[in-house]
């Protein structure tokens, strides 16, 4: 049985309560801490948490016995807490991104190799069966060599949210849409396809004047052999419609699931290819729908590694490869040309404070609101 904490109760935080909150024989809930300990208490009472003792301040929590902590916390401070808790002998589950940095991803990665415990990094998309199943499909060889894979990675804010204190600040929040939404299908672009050799981008702020960071970036990337990806990272589509989509060179495939196949004439003219659309559908369709979805599979598939002594399936080297993406296109943006990777330690893009003095404030944050209230928040998925 796994003693569980959970460090940060805001908007995301019911994910991970009600994903632990599934699997009582697996772990309990013994303590949770925000530094507005009023929302702590609320979240103790709504879920029914009579056990679970509440803190102020993570610091206090460090020599507790605790197994396992989810970190819900803005990502200005992911590094720190994740290290603490690391080198204090506790497995730790991150909230994307795992952190502004590459330098703060490599600290923690080496806490981990310090303490011999597990560090895992939140990507729920990936445990949805649209993705698993294009996962599978791909990885099956059907539709060829891949030669384009693109990502609409579409969301909607408003203007009031970038109000709240932490958001819209290059020093809090690290970054705006590309890292803080588009990471989710970033990291679906490492799963699939790898690390890009180069990466070039543009960004802009289009609609929201209350921000220092972007609202819309969008970047083509370039793999081995002339494949070529494209991701456009946005807070400002309305729907929020998000998208994978992958032509092979003998089928397009899709998230949400879509497939084409076409076949050349002799004057090179397409012809559909019913045969491969129907094998291709067929295996999609033989697929069986994953047990659990979203934060509560990935948070069932940390537990198991810990509890079994092997590694989750999305570990802190898959959340730094993201992390790694996202800086390449925040540095071409800024830098105004076609960066390479790896992004090495002496690039001034490689450390948050070199991210600070060369990065772009759009507009300044004018309007900083401590807190809203709990609401519905969108966190993707289709």
């Amino acid at each position: 049985m796994l003693k569980v904490a959970v460090i940060g109760t805001g908007n995301i935080s019911p994910a991970h309560i009600e994903g632990y909150q599934r699997f009582p024989d697996k772990c309990k809930i013994t303590a949770l801490c925000d530094i507005y300990p009023e929302k702590a208490e609320e979240k103790k009472a709504r879920y029914g948490l009579t056990d679970a003792k509440v803190y102020s301040s993570y610091s206090d929590m460090l020599d507790l016995d605790i197994d396992l902590v989810s970190l819900c916390l803005p990502p200005f401070v992911h590094c720190e807490a994740a290290v603490d808790f690391l080198l204090a002998g506790k497995n730790v589950v991150v909230e994307k991104p795992m952190a502004p940095s590459l330098a703060e991803c490599d600290r923690m990665l080496e806490a981990e190799r310090q303490s011999g415990k597990t560090l895992s990094v939140i990507a729920q998309n990936r445990f949805t069966d649209p993705y698993m199943k294009l996962k599978t499909v791909l990885d099956s060889g059907l539709i060829g060599r891949v030669l384009h894979l693109g990502i609409d990675s579409f969301w909607w804010r408003g203007h009031f949210y970038y109000d709240l204190w932490w958001r819209g600040a290059w020093a809090t929040e690290g970054g705006g849409c590309t890292l803080n939404h588009a990471v989710h299908h970033i990291d679906m672009l490492g799963w699939l396809l790898g690390t890009p050799e180069k990466v070039t981008a543009v960004l802009s702020n289009a609609a929201h004047d209350n921000a220092e960071v972007e609202d819309i970036s969008v970047a083509a990337m370039q793999y081995p052999g002339g494949t070529l990806a494209q991701v456009t990272s946005s807070v400002i589509h309305h729907g929020e419609e998000q998208a994978v989509v992958i032509q092979g060179e003998r089928a397009r495939i899709s998230a949400p699931w879509r497939v084409y196949a076409s076949l050349s004439r002799e004057n090179g003219f397409p012809i559909r290819n019913e045969q491969l659309e129907n094998e291709l559908c067929a295996l999609y369709d033989s697929i069986p729908p994953l047990k659990y979805t979203g934060h509560t599979a990935e948070l069932c598939d940390v537990m198991d590694a810990i509890l079994s002594g092997s590694r989750p399936f999305i570990d802190g080297h898959s959340g730094r490869r993201t992390v790694e993406i996202i800086t390449a296109i925040y540095k071409s943006g800024f830098e105004e040309r076609t960066v390479s990777l790896p992004i090495g330690k002496d690039d001034p893009f490689y450390t948050a404070d070199g991210m600070l003095k060369n990065v772009r404030r759009f507009h300044e944050k004018k309007t900083s609101i401590e807190n809203f209230a709990d609401g519905e928040i969108t966190v993707g998925g289709r």
